[in-house]
């Protein structure tokens, strides 16, 4: 439902772009939300209104999600930080644990991110934090339905972008195919 409506939102033409999941969630060791699987096939990585740049698949693309992952989880679990995080109080993500997978970023460095925990797989609340760095907010919904409410409501705070009058459109990330194409 939600992604249907970011479809008719931004009049965007769903690609139907294959999506080798069984690789991607082996990895991962638990399974992502069928609803980014969706947005995934709709969508492809690239940026809503300007602003809202969203995490797909596209190996060795800033846009990749499992790129973006990995460097996130190396740089979390690298020894010369200490314990310190990216993602303080959490940590990102390692396959078969607990902790966040980001999935999208905005130009004023907010990032969207689920706490994945693989004893639980199937429940993905998004934990989004601020510019700022300091503050999370957690939203028991899906990934399709904040995007949605970030693109259309006004009032969606601290997240929406819809009082700034961005429009609701979506590019495809540059350099992939999809990016030439006419939509």
């Amino acid at each position: 439902m939600w992604v249907q409506r970011l479809i008719e939102l931004t009049g965007w033409e769903p690609l139907g772009i294959p999506g080798d999941w069984a690789a991607i969630e082996g990895e991962l060791s638990v399974p992502l939300p069928e609803d980014y699987k969706k947005l995934y096939e709709a969508f492809g990585g690239g940026v809503f209104s300007d602003s809202l740049h969203f995490l797909a698949r596209g190996e060795g693309d800033s846009f990749d999600l499992m790129t973006q992952w990995r460097a996130w989880l190396s740089a979390d679990q690298d020894s010369k930080y200490g314990t310190v995080s990216a993602v303080d109080p959490h940590a990102i993500y390692p396959p078969g644990g607990k902790g966040l997978v980001p999935w999208g970023t905005t130009e004023w460095a907010d990032g969207y991110f689920w706490l994945v925990d693989a004893e639980h797989p199937g429940e993905y609340p998004v934990l989004a934090r601020s510019d700022d760095g300091d503050t999370w907010h957690r939203y028991d919904m899906s990934t399709s339905e904040f995007l949605y409410r970030i693109l259309a409501d006004t009032d969606f705070e601290p997240f929406g972008i819809a009082r700034y009058d961005l429009g609701t459109t979506f590019e495809p990330a540059p350099g992939t195919p999809y990016s030439r194409r006419q939509h």
